[in-house]
């Protein structure tokens, strides 16, 4: 074991400082991060988990919301001609204003709760009537057809099946004001909740799933020239970049396929690179890099100094100034490793809360990969700025 990691295991308490400085300037940028992504998340993880091996957008689309991602209608057709292509159906979705229906007995309770509350002087809430605007999104009710999610169980698409039946988030449920089996209204025409699922939260706007045979009664289903984006099934997964490529060839430049990888990560990078979204990681992660370097430099700077008679001893035994600098450089190394070990485990925990509470997050592992080694790179440059110190550490001294 190392002079420098032995110094870190039996005096940790001089250097915690310097860590939890640490830890919390990574969990300053990795929380955002976590978040902007997890949104992104939200919006895409019932394609994110369908059967689509590959994904057909538009010529220009850059990501599945960046960019005209529809095409015309004809593209089918020609999508399908390609021999290891099984299935193909076109995304559709729309959106509107939801409104809950209580029952009678549950107006009855909303009524005393708002007669009590305005006798107290306090609004009322509208008699527990919620109203939203909420996106919908469609699958075709068919076991194992490519717009069918995985996770989604046989007895999930048969209730889906029926007329106006529809499926919410169970983290849009209070939201809503509505539980599994409960009548409420979408756009002035009744719907039923029929499947409550889970893991497909949305804090931005609630959403609904339903068949397309649904938002075809409802009278909102696309049949124009224009479809939206094309999700592909094919033989064999493990051929999709090989599939993509030759469907981009057989397209010649009318639209773009990408396998459903590509497109992930293409939806991340698309909410990262929002100006605004920039902007507030950037000045997290200046912030981050500012309180770092100070606690961290003042931490190790107060801990050599409190161990300069050790330092003034080695150079008494012959020990050079320059091997003492690097056992002050190892010793930041290593102070680095433990904060970017707390750091994991306060994101962890934090995204145990946020997931408990609704909010998702998603931690792409570059991004975390770059933030580890911003950490180590804040503690090395402390350890830099304290290397002075050592000047400090005069074998005379140790006379006094």
């Amino acid at each position: 074991m190392s002079l420098a990691l032995a110094t870190l295991l039996y005096e940790w308490r001089r250097y915690m400082a310097a860590v939890v400085a640490l830890a919390f300037s990574g969990l300053l940028v990795l929380a955002q991060v976590g978040i902007f992504v997890g949104i992104g998340k939200g919006f895409t993880a019932q394609i994110d988990r369908a059967r689509a091996d590959i994904m057909v957008l538009g010529p220009g689309a850059k990501a599945l919301f960046g960019g005209p991602s529809g095409l015309p209608r004809r593209m089918i057709p020609l999508v399908y001609t390609h021999p290891e292509v099984l299935q193909v159906a076109p995304l559709d979705g729309s959106g509107g204003r939801f409104q809950n229906i209580l029952s009678p007995e549950d107006q009855a309770k909303a009524d005393a709760r708002a007669k009590q509350a305005a006798k107290g002087g306090q609004k009322g809430g509208g008699g527990g009537r919620k109203s939203e605007f909420v996106n919908v999104t469609v699958i075709d009710a068919i076991p194992g057809f490519v717009t069918v999610p995985t996770d989604y169980t046989d007895s999930m698409i048969e209730a889906l099946r029926r007329p106006y039946s529809v499926a919410v988030d169970q983290t849009a449920l209070k939201r809503l004001g509505v539980k599994k089996g409960d009548k409420a209204l979408y756009n002035g025409k009744t719907i039923t909740i029929g499947v409550v699922t889970t893991g497909y939260p949305n804090i931005i706007q609630p959403t609904l799933v339903m068949s397309r045979d649904t938002l075809r009664m409802l009278g909102e289903a696309d049949t124009g020239q224009r479809v939206g984006p094309l999700m592909v099934q094919i033989r064999d997964p493990a051929r999709a970049e090989i599939v993509a490529a030759q469907l981009n060839k057989k397209g010649d430049g009318k639209f773009r396929a990408w396998t459903r990888q590509e497109l992930a990560d293409a939806n991340s990078g698309a909410m990262l690179d929002d100006q605004i979204i920039g902007i507030i990681l950037g000045f997290s992660a200046f912030l981050g890099l500012l309180i770092g370097v100070v606690i961290t430099w003042q931490t190790l700077r107060g801990a050599i100094m409190a161990n300069i008679k050790e330092f003034a001893s080695l150079r008494a035994l012959g020990v050079s100034i320059g091997d003492l600098r690097n056992i002050v450089m190892e010793l930041s190394f290593w102070v680095g490793i433990v904060g970017v070990i707390a750091s994991a485990a306060l994101t962890w925990l934090v995204s145990l809360a946020a997931t408990a509470g609704g909010v998702p997050m998603s931690f792409p592992p570059m991004l975390v990969a770059v933030v580890a080694v911003f950490l180590i790179i804040i503690a090395m440059l402390s350890g830099f700025l304290s290397l002075g110190v050592l000047k400090n550490s005069q074998p005379a001294d140790l006379l006094r």
